[in-house]
């Protein structure tokens, strides 16, 4: 008996037994069309329609009903996102890869990746760096109603890693390796749409950058009222201070006359630098106040502490207690013991904009007669160096900061935290300044494995 063929141009496709897991393996003869382009997906699983010999039908039908179940249950889209291309792995809750592809971040590629991503209605997308490079696609995704949570760099790092056994770094290996973070992980944070810390986010930055402006100015005018006067100009310059002294600077040669013009545009420029950084001060405080928070009673946050520690936390309840909180902001230190060897070392990693913050917050209450200097000055007398007893102070307002925003969501939501977080501490609640105590050395305890990040079930 003659075995039936395929015709010309015909796609055929091949099926597995059992012992292959069941997978559908797609053959592509050379008279197919090409493959898909930039904006198209590539899958890879799907049945086509082909000329098959009629034994195979029956199989055909089971492997059809069998993607059929598994496009019904919840599945997890990881998502490698670039400035103008994105791509996508659609992931089983087995770790089934079940589809993928490669899509423009223009309206058109948005469009085919929305088509594409509606044939599974139970899906959550998982999204590297929603607070980077990501964003602009995650919220256009909270705009179109979908459902969005956020995956670390370092989580897809890592699973990249043992995933591919060979760490080899592709857009397509990433969105592998987000959809295997996004699958396995419970406590990953939903990105929510709030105008209100997007608003914050905008303002706070704009303001970061006025400051970084400022101070290259500042380093550029000191640089040249150094080649105009002799000694050149005390640190703490104002704008008014730097006027005045160029007022008395009279060059003859070429080059001091260019050297004196430009440090009059630089000093321009910082007097609009200036007018500027005062009146976002202004709209940042106002905003901040709207929100109820009462961070900005604490000594040594402003309103630009107040909103970056808003826009970084977000919501405060997702961290247990202060000790992870801490370890999240880079003030607990490191657990480095080893045997009978117990020692602890900085911890360079965390959030440093946060860190700054707390940094700041240390500063200012070193320079006045606070609760804080006092703090500091027993640590030094108990034996610490400077740098270590301002690492202590900043664990200290670690537990602080988080207090403050504890109270502050329990006072805004019907049911608070309550006993599910921890509510003892020996920092004072209602003062911005610590008291003494180990609390630099207070590490995280290991991950709880109940699942905080409330994600979509099986239909």
């Amino acid at each position: 008996m003659a075995r039936p063929g395929f015709g010309p141009g015909a796609r055929a496709v091949a099926l597995f037994s059992a012992a292959h897991a069941g997978r559908v393996a797609l053959i592509w003869p050379a008279q197919s069309r090409a493959p898909p382009g930039r904006g198209e997906a590539r899958e890879g699983f799907a049945l086509l329609e082909a000329a098959l010999p009629s034994r195979l039908d029956n199989q055909v039908n089971r492997a059809s009903e069998d993607t059929l179940k598994v496009t019904s249950d919840r599945v997890v889209i990881g998502m490698d996102p670039h400035k103008r291309s994105a791509t996508i792995e659609v992931m089983a809750g087995d770790e089934t890869v079940v589809g993928g592809g490669r899509y423009d971040t223009n309206y058109a590629g948005y469009t085919a990746m929305r088509k594409y991503a509606n044939r599974w209605p139970n899906r959550v997308w998982a999204i590297e760096g929603c607070q980077g490079i990501g964003r602009h696609i995650a919220n256009r995704l909270l705009a179109d109603g979908e459902q969005v949570v956020d995956v670390p760099p370092k989580l897809s790092a890592r699973a990249r890693v043992f995933a591919t056994g060979q760490g080899r770094k592709t857009d397509a290996t990433d969105a592998h390796s987000i959809a295997l973070v996004g699958t396995r992980m419970a406590g990953l944070r939903p990105v929510v749409n709030d105008e209100q810390l997007a608003l914050l986010r905008i303002l706070v930055d704009r303001r970061r950058s006025l400051g970084e402006d400022h101070t290259r100015m500042v380093s550029q005018l000191h640089q040249l009222l150094l080649e105009l006067i002799p000694g050149g100009a005390k640190k703490n310059l104002s704008a008014a201070q730097a006027k005045a002294l160029l007022a008395t600077v009279r060059p003859r040669d070429v080059v001091g006359k260019a050297r004196r013009r430009v440090a009059a545009e630089l000093i321009g420029d910082l007097e609009r630098i200036y007018r500027r950084s005062k009146d976002a001060d202004k709209e940042l405080r106002d905003l901040v106040a709207s929100t109820g928070t009462t961070l900005m009673d604490l000594h040594g946050i402003g309103p630009s502490g107040a909103a970056r520690l808003l826009v970084e936390a977000g919501d405060i309840t997702r961290f247990p207690n202060r000790a992870h909180f801490g370890s999240w902001n880079g003030t607990a230190p490191i657990d480095a013991s080893s045997g009978e060897q117990v020692r602890h070392r900085l911890s360079r990693a965390g959030n440093r904009q946060i860190n700054r913050v707390l940094h700041i917050m240390a500063t200012v209450q070193l320079r006045n007669p606070t609760e804080g200097r006092a703090y500091f000055d027993r640590k030094k007398a108990a034996g610490k160096t400077s740098m270590e007893a301002m690492r202590a102070l900043k664990r200290r307002l670690s537990d602080i900061v988080y207090r403050c925003m504890i109270d502050d969501a329990t006072a805004t939501t019907v049911t608070g935290p309550g006993g599910q977080r921890e509510t003892t501490t020996d920092s004072s609640v209602t003062s911005s300044h610590p008291h003494a105590g180990s609390s630099e050395k207070s590490l995280p305890g290991p991950a709880a494995s109940q699942p905080r990040t409330l994600l979509p079930t099986s239909a």
